[in-house]
């Protein structure tokens, strides 16, 4: 038996939910085809999900295609929950990107591509929905050539796109597909070059090869409502992604747990991709956390995608696993893991809840902090008031948050409007130093020197010693540590300081008078002063966006953007339209949002994502 997980990616609508639910039925695993609108799909199973017509968590179904069992994994497509489209990547052995015949390459399947095509992850390319009016073919393709990949290889054509009786074919000739992959394969390109015809199998094991390097996408045509083109894209499946052969039961479990979720009852069970070994019930296994090793536990329950019969699970096995409380998304079992390095940019927008009746704040907390073990990325912190402050991707996300919040945990709950998150980095190098007084009076009877240096980009906080180890005892340097990460949550300008390595460079106590609270008290001191030698700047989050306008209302747009802090990178026109793509301020995104349809007459079409970091413009002066 062999086994293959891929994921279902795609832009919000391009119908992807769709296409996981006809493979299903085509492979025999369901005998009624479930409807997105209706509510009935096997992976959409949460209550909001189906009344939305969104996935929000990535969901697993299986099927088999003779030897080989494929573990489907239904990906959200909306950007604002992208987090859990991250997780799904880092336990994929390859990919069906999904596209709409007739909305073409969006935004956020340019963003998917760029992140499959950086990771190398084998992918087939699905175009969706031939049998609507306006579907494109070799309009499309083209434009998949300039906006995703000039490797997509279509395999399969349309006879009567854009209507019901639209039907796939092969290809006639297999020679343009030749002539793409004879760009990376020597004797395609010799064999045409002397004029010869390449065969069927040649073409066919040179697009596999290149496939399953993440160097050529086979393009396929079809709808996932009539069923046109399924058969070919489970062929392309079994043929030109690359599976894992299970090996024989033995060695130790390793893998890393990518979605963790709770049944009615509060109990708590996670998904793991089984990287090596064989995992049991009831055998002690450790679990590492950033790294390290964090816990130990035993399941008490599992069951493997696709094989429900099984009690133990083997290498490329997808399993959900019960029995450890502590389990959080990206935990690792059996060892380290890998780091697990992001592959998306975190959440740039923060909103505090509130509890709507009085005295609820703590179980509003407590809720939220559940939500934050299946989204990682949702961060949490309580503010003045009891209150909670959590990070966001975007308003559907806090829309979603709010009816689980109320459906799942029967409590209602207030948000304050969104709000960029803005941090500071260090602008140079600081240094301070506080010691005792051996002549005077002593607010705290110890010394501490810190160094501030600024640090890589995305690297956060790091703290380090340039004094022995033994110069303190252990309880004295622990109480430095976390008095340094938690003075950062606050930099000179208010908000949180990042990118920033600090040194500890002197210590100093008298014994038996110093205690623990005298470093926690003068730490804060001695780093705020380090921090303003260094100086800080206040860097603001900021969106990618592509907006369509008419051809008329370039100037006003145009405008707008410049007042509100954006910078145009593409302009391109279209017949009757231009399309512009550049990077806007995300306290700036939801203005614009609103003022579009104003200034392009209700017809412009807006898309953003959360892009990156620039220093402020604008002075933020002072933090929350």
């Amino acid at each position: 038996m062999h086994i293959l997980n891929i994921g279902i990616l795609a832009h919000v609508d391009a119908g992807k939910t769709s296409l996981t639910e006809r493979l299903l039925f085509e492979t025999g695993v369901i005998d009624r085809l479930g409807s997105v609108d209706t509510g009935s799909t096997q992976t959409d199973t949460g209550e909001i999900e189906r009344r939305r017509g969104i996935t929000i968590r990535a969901a697993v179904a299986s099927f088999t295609l003779g030897d080989l069992r494929v573990n489907l994994v239904d990906t959200p497509g909306h950007a604002d929950f992208v987090a859990e489209v991250e997780r799904a990547l880092d336990v994929l052995d390859g990919a069906v990107l999904v596209l709409s015949a007739v909305e073409g390459v969006q935004p956020h399947t340019r963003v998917l591509m760029k992140t499959l095509r950086r990771l190398r992850l084998p992918t087939l390319i699905f175009v969706n929905k031939i049998d609507r009016a306006g579907a494109r073919e070799h309009e499309l393709l083209a434009e998949m050539r300039r906006r995703l990949s000039p490797s997509c290889v279509p395999i399969t054509t349309v006879e009567g796109i854009g209507g019901r009786a639209a039907v796939t074919r092969p290809l006639p000739s297999l020679r343009p597909a030749a002539e793409v992959l004879a760009e990376r394969d020597d004797d395609l390109l010799e064999l045409l070059v002397e004029g010869g015809e390449p065969g069927a199998g040649q073409v066919r094991a040179a697009l596999a090869r290149q496939c399953g390097a993440g160097e050529a996408y086979p393009v396929l045509f079809g709808s996932a409502i009539t069923g046109q083109g399924v058969p070919e894209l489970l062929d392309g499946i079994a043929e030109l992604l690359p599976a894992v052969p299970q090996p024989a039961e033995g060695g130790r479990p390793g893998g890393p747990v990518f979605a963790v979720e709770r049944g009615p009852s509060g109990e708590k069970a996670a998904y793991v991709r089984v990287r090596e070994g064989v995992l049991r019930t009831r055998e002690k296994i450790g679990f590492y956390r950033d790294g390290t090793h964090a816990y130990d536990g035993r399941l008490t329950a599992l069951a493997v995608a696709g094989a429900p019969q099984r009690r133990t699970a083997l290498a490329g096995d997808i399993v959900k696993v019960w029995g450890v409380p502590e389990l959080q998304v990206g935990d690792h079992l059996g060892g380290p893991g890998s780091s697990g390095r992001a592959h998306f940019t975190p959440p740039s927008l923060e909103t505090v809840v509130r509890a709507r009746v009085p005295g609820e704040e703590p179980r509003v907390h407590a809720a939220l902090l559940a939500l934050a073990e299946q989204d990682p990325l949702i961060g949490t912190r309580t503010v003045a008031g009891g209150e909670t402050s959590v990070l966001l991707y975007g308003e559907v996300q806090k829309e979603v948050i709010g009816e689980t919040l109320a459906k799942e945990y029967g409590m209602e709950a207030v948000f304050e409007p969104s709000r960029p998150v803005y941090f500071e980095r260090p602008a140079g190098t600081g240094e301070a130093l506080a010691e005792i007084q051996r002549h005077g009076p002593n607010e705290f009877i110890a010394t501490v020197g810190l160094r501030v240096d600024p640090a890589p980009r995305g690297s956060g906080v790091g703290y380090r010693l340039e004094v022995a180890l033994g110069s303190l005892p252990l309880a004295f340097h622990r109480a430095i540590e976390e008095s340094v990460r938690a003075a950062l949550h606050e930099g000179p300008h208010g908000w949180p300081v990042t990118d920033v390595t600090v040194t500890l460079t002197r210590t100093g106590y008298s014994a038996p008078e110093t205690v623990a609270a005298d470093f926690r008290g003068r730490t804060p001191i001695v780093l705020a002063r380090a921090l303003r030698r260094a100086g800080t700047i206040v860097h603001e989050p900021c969106h990618r966006f592509e907006v369509e306008v008419p051809l008329e209302t370039f100037g006003p747009v145009t405008a707008q953007l410049a007042a509100l802090g954006g910078e145009l990178r593409d302009t391109a026109r279209r017949a009757d339209t231009w399309v512009l793509g550049g990077e806007i301020p995300a306290a700036a995104v939801h203005v614009f949002e609103r003022r579009l349809p104003g200034l392009s007459h209700g017809e412009g079409v807006w898309w953003s994502e959360a892009s990156g970091d620039r220093p402020v413009r604008q002075g933020v002066a002072s933090g929350r």
